[in-house]
């Protein structure tokens, strides 16, 4: 599974590595939902919460499926613009300038995005004028429960004012603690948008999207970009442009914006501990299954502790040189074994440093 982005006849100068202030309280409001994604900002989020004004929490809960699961639209407007080639705001006040700018369809169609969308990919159905999709989005929407149940009856009530609350919230945000963090990121996020500028100028769009991540590739005879995500997706930049988003509070996430008839944009986290090479999407799938069968299980407890023939392997646990081959084949394959010779003979010894990233990059391929 990926997300491929269609760059046919995308000029480099389309291609823009820029910074938001939106995008980046788009991310602080998710850390400050899910602490548990972010590690490495449990200080900043304990002291942000113990400060927080009560009523200015209470209205962080009363929307926090924009931010909480996932990651609305809503947070990257520019991208819906026409012409699929705005830029973000130099600052906050900007950047929700250009959210205003954003049609009361695009709006409501963004905010139920995740519980009430029928196919992100798809052209945008007119839920504020047809009774049954209007119906249909208050019953997902009472699904997860009456809190969402009354934003979304709000929403396709009196989206202006919805629209109205949502901007007076962001900015009462901006005041209580995201100013203070934009003025701490906002100089190396500049800076790493220069540097992506640089490489995008002199080495061109594949060196700039490998040094975003591992996980973002370029098939130039494709006219092609894969994001290697647990989840499946396309989109094309067709006549608009492509946004490079850095994110200092981001990591592990690395998001792709393919909403239907928007610009691309890969948001994505910098000054991360992110792994040099992390293992793709099918890599931990075949890691995942390959020891999920009980006697690659036991196979493994043994070249834990020492390397291992085949015969070996194969006296130990009662079985056939053969099949003790298809199975280390397997656990070869997903690259959790080595094996060297001594002699005529070939060890097998289980790679105790992948073994032990398992249960890393596994969360990582989830919440990337």
């Amino acid at each position: 599974m990926s997300v491929h982005i269609d760059i046919s006849g995308l000029r480099p100068e389309r291609v823009a590595v820029v910074t938001s202030p939106l995008a980046e309280l788009c991310m602080a409001l998710h850390a400050l939902s899910e602490p548990g994604h972010h590690p490495g900002l449990q200080g900043w989020v304990t002291g942000v919460t113990a400060r927080l004004d009560s009523h200015l929490a209470d209205r962080m809960c009363e929307a926090d499926f924009l931010w909480r699961t996932s990651f609305s639209d809503l947070f990257l407007p520019y991208a819906g613009l026409p012409g699929r080639d705005a830029l973000p705001g130099a600052t906050l006040a900007e950047d929700l300038d250009l959210l205003d700018k954003l049609t009361d369809e695009q709006f409501v169609d963004c905010a139920l995005e995740f519980t009430c969308a029928p196919e992100y990919d798809l052209p945008v159905l007119d839920v504020l004028r047809d009774p049954a999709l209007r119906r249909r989005a208050l019953e997902l929407a009472a699904a997860r429960g009456p809190r969402q149940a009354r934003f979304t009856e709000r929403l396709l009530t009196d989206p202006p004012r919805v629209r109205g609350w949502l901007r007076q919230f962001l900015e009462d945000c901006d005041e209580a603690f995201f100013a203070d963090v934009w003025a701490r990121v906002r100089h190396p996020l500049a800076a790493d948008a220069r540097q992506k500028t640089d490489l995008l100028r002199h080495k061109g769009l594949r060196e700039a999207l490998a040094s975003v991540s591992a996980a973002v590739t370029l098939d130039e005879s494709r006219a092609r970009i894969t994001v290697d995500k647990l989840l499946a997706g396309r989109t094309a930049t067709a006549d608009g442009g492509l946004l490079l988003l850095p994110t200092s509070l981001g990591w592990p996430h690395l998001s792709v914006l393919f909403r239907y008839g928007w610009q691309p944009v890969l948001h994505y986290p910098v000054g991360s501990p992110e792994l040099a090479a992390p293992p793709s999407v099918e890599q931990l799938t075949l890691r995942m299954t390959a020891l999920s069968h009980p006697v690659r299980m036991q196979i493994c407890r043994l070249l834990a502790r020492s390397a291992y023939t085949t015969t070996e392997l194969a006296q130990a646990h009662g079985m056939t040189a053969p099949e003790i081959s298809r199975h280390l084949g397997v656990l070869k394959k997903a690259g959790l074994i080595t094996t060297r010779r001594r002699g005529r003979y070939v060890l097998h010894q289980l790679d105790v440093t992948v073994v032990a990233r398992l249960g890393s990059d596994f969360l990582e391929g989830l919440l990337r």
